[in-house]
């Protein structure tokens, strides 16, 4: 299965297969260029040895593991990569690729952005959670101890290529994660999507490659429309994948990134979205029950724990990147498979609702 990002010259394919890292997929990227892979210590014992023999001798070919995990999403890391890059000598003819998960290619593509003010990456995402949302769309980024990914920039890749075979590998925390922001596609842009996936749910709990490969395709479609529409969120458009994320967000930062997945804090964030759309009657009460009982089917959270302030929690939103003159802009449902970004809200009500869910 492939699909296109399209944005004019800068459009890239998504190749959607059970073994997409292959050499007639890569080469044409690769092709007599210096490669510098960027992987995890958890991947690359998994796929590293995969990708490098796929590459063959159509690359000269190096390797940089980092290690795993939210917390090392960090401009020290970012450095790590760079010092690579340099010590390679890899020039703007050159190409990184990113192996791994959202971390991997959020900071991969951040690499590729600043090195020589810009050179070309492939996104390898090897989770869920990445396959579906972060390695298609351009934002790259790092994060900083007062907010997550407020340091970074738009940045495309020149392809992306989905493995459904690194699912396997993956633990069940992750995948479900992962879940999280497929859901979320059908919450925000298509109802008979998240009715399709309420009715193949219990296929994509255990995995079943048909089922995952329509959901993985369905998801990358909407993100590409919406990217296409709105590539740097001018109009607004784009900012409705965020639903959940200012919340969520709020959550990682004051949890130390590591307490909660990404996903897992989405989860919770849009679960926090969806009431206060609820309260503000936007949305039948049905939309977030709904919902929130395919979480549960997934094992997500559904409660924020160690978190007990109010104003603490409105303070680290207002770093939101949405927000416009201190107002903290929120994507909310307006139905089922349609959002909307809105700062004109009872303000008491979204306070209600960080209340009820903090400790």
């Amino acid at each position: 299965m492939q699909l296109t990002v399209d944005l004019g010259d800068r459009s890239y394919p998504i190749f959607i297969e059970s073994d997409a890292c292959r050499a007639e997929n890569l080469s044409p990227f690769v092709k007599d260029k210096k490669v510098l892979i960027v992987t995890n210590s958890t991947i690359e014992p998994l796929y590293l040895k995969k990708v490098d023999n796929e590459l063959g001798l159509a690359a000269e070919v190096d390797s940089i593991i980092l290690p795993d995990g939210e917390k090392y999403k960090t401009m020290d890391t970012l450095n790590n990569i760079l010092t690579k890059s340099l010590s390679m000598k890899l020039n703007r003819g050159s190409i990184m690729i990113a192996l791994g998960g959202g971390v991997v290619g959020d900071m991969t593509g951040f690499a590729a952005a600043c090195y020589q003010r810009g050179i070309d990456f492939l996104q390898i995402p090897t989770t869920l959670l990445s396959q579906v949302d972060s390695s298609v769309g351009g934002k790259t980024g790092v994060n900083h101890a007062l907010g997550k990914n407020m340091i970074g920039a738009f940045h495309q890749p020149k392809a992306v290529l989905i493995d459904i075979n690194t699912l396997k590998t993956l633990p069940e925390r992750e995948y479900a994660a992962g879940m999280a922001e497929v859901i979320k596609y059908g919450l925000i842009y298509d109802a008979s999507f998240f009715d399709w996936l309420e009715m193949n749910i219990s296929s994509l709990k255990t995995r079943d490659e048909d089922a995952l490969k329509k959901a993985i395709y369905r998801s990358c479609e909407i993100k590409a429309a919406i990217v296409k529409e709105d590539e740097k969120e001018v109009s607004g458009k784009r900012a409705w994948l965020n639903l959940g994320h200012t919340f969520g967000h709020a959550i990682e930062t004051l949890s130390g990134y590591g307490q909660y997945l990404h996903g897992e804090a989405i989860a919770i964030g849009t679960l926090m979205a969806l009431k206060l759309s609820e309260q503000l009657s936007l949305i039948d009460e049905s939309v977030r029950v709904r919902t929130s009982m395919l979480y549960q089917y997934l094992a997500l959270p559904d409660s924020i724990q160690g978190i007990s302030s109010v104003k603490e929690f409105v303070n680290v939103m207002q770093l939101d990147k949405k927000n416009v003159n201190a107002k903290i802009r929120l994507i909310l449902l307006s139905n089922l498979g349609e959002a909307l970004l809105a700062e004109d809200y009872d303000q008491q009500k979204m306070l209600g609702v960080i209340g009820d869910f903090v400790d």
